[in-house]
């Protein structure tokens, strides 16, 4: 058991260490319920809990919430509209966001697949100075899928 000052009292029945913390006007925590034999603390057990929620929030505040961008592409699409999309993209991924990358193929643009590889290609040759693949062009079913991430910077 540890007293409320954090000092160790030593191997106490719960009985004394629940009759020691309710003179104190404090809480007996288990605190490594696993250990042999079981480690308790004197606290106040409010103050204890808002605590550890404060840290807890105090972590979640520090993560990185990564989202998953989409840009569509078409096999015709021009060059001003490919800009557009590559201006996009470049921005989505300097904000540290992923990048999910998909050209459609509708009716007879399916025997030509092989255009829309090539604009996958090149649309991430645009983009290899920030990004990194993470899965190359696939086609699935009518559709070509390629997702890109941010570089990592060292």
């Amino acid at each position: 058991m540890i007293d409320d000052q954090g000092e160790q009292v030593g191997v106490v029945s719960s009985s004394e260490a629940l009759q020691l913390a309710y003179s104190k006007n404090l809480d007996l925590v288990c605190v490594a319920p696993q250990a042999k034999p079981p480690v308790c603390k004197i606290i106040d057990y409010g103050k204890y809990r808002f605590e550890a929620q404060k840290k807890a929030k105090e972590a979640k505040k520090n993560q990185k919430v990564q989202d998953v961008k989409e840009i569509r592409l078409t096999p015709v699409i021009d060059v001003g509209d490919i800009n557009t999309k590559l201006k996009n993209a470049r921005k989505f991924l300097e904000k540290g966001d992923k990048l999910k990358v998909s050209m459609r193929f509708r009716g007879r643009q399916m025997t030509h697949t092989d255009l829309g590889m090539d604009i996958m290609n090149k649309f991430f040759e645009q983009l290899e100075d920030v990004a990194q693949m993470e899965k190359a062009p696939k086609l699935e079913g009518n559709n070509i899928f390629m997702y890109v991430a941010p570089k990592k910077n060292k």
